[in-house]
């Protein structure tokens, strides 16, 4: 009911700014930190942030997150400064009212098909160029399994690298226990989001090294702060 009622009563400025491109976007940004603290206010969800002082004023980043609930994202939005644009799957566009935000405040790919891949990463670069950072979620999709982390996907290493933007890992923890992927069981309680140090990316060609120093940075500060 929060969820719905709010994301109406916002819904002008969650989808207007993004028809007027990069100039009015910054709006429907700050529309989607509202909504994300009144849904933390009512749902009695406190986010506790760490490590801050790992944002550089002005630099654009490669956000790399895992994934593990819904809750991630209200969070991480109130978390990052400004203005960013989130991947996310062709799915998200058939929730009713969330897919109309979905489609201007993310970057859609079907990742079934290699040629919306294409198209997706070509968007992706191009908005790094306008100074706007992104986020993706390393693992592809919320964590349904016992493990820490699943696997992660090259998309963001190979995204860095070729773009030459430093990685900014971010880990959540204690989402997944408050609401289950695939579930819409809701309670309480406290979800903890932390920065790690960025990874520069200069002198750095090999997709698969930088995917494992950041899956290996993450899991880290999971184990220490679970």
């Amino acid at each position: 009911m929060v969820f719905t009622f709010f994301m109406l009563l916002f819904l002008p400025g969650l989808t207007l700014p993004f028809l007027f491109g990069r100039r009015f976007s910054w709006i429907g940004y700050k529309f989607l930190w509202i909504w994300s603290l009144i849904f933390s206010w009512l749902t009695f969800i406190r986010y506790e942030f760490h490590g801050r002082e790992n944002f550089r004023k002005g630099q654009s980043y490669i956000y790399v997150s895992n994934h593990t609930s819904f809750l991630d994202l209200p969070g991480i939005r109130l978390l990052i400064p400004g203005e960013f644009r989130p991947l996310a799957k062709k799915e998200l566009l058939k929730i009713p009212v969330f897919g109309l935000i979905a489609r201007g405040a993310t970057v859609i790919v079907d990742r079934s098909d290699r040629e919306s891949k294409h198209k997706s990463l070509d968007r992706l670069k191009k908005i790094l160029s306008d100074g706007i950072s992104i986020l993706l979620f390393a693992e592809g999709t919320q964590n349904r399994s016992k493990e820490i982390l699943q696997p992660f996907k090259d998309g963001a290493f190979r995204l860095a690298i070729d773009t030459q933007m430093p990685v900014l890992p971010l880990v959540v923890i204690g989402a997944g226990k408050l609401m289950p992927p695939g579930t819409i069981n809701l309670r309480p309680g406290l979800i903890k989001i932390i920065v790690a140090p960025e990874i520069p990316i200069a002198d750095q060609a090999d997709v698969s090294r930088l995917k494992q120093q950041t899956f290996e940075v993450m899991k880290g500060m999971i184990t220490q702060n679970s």
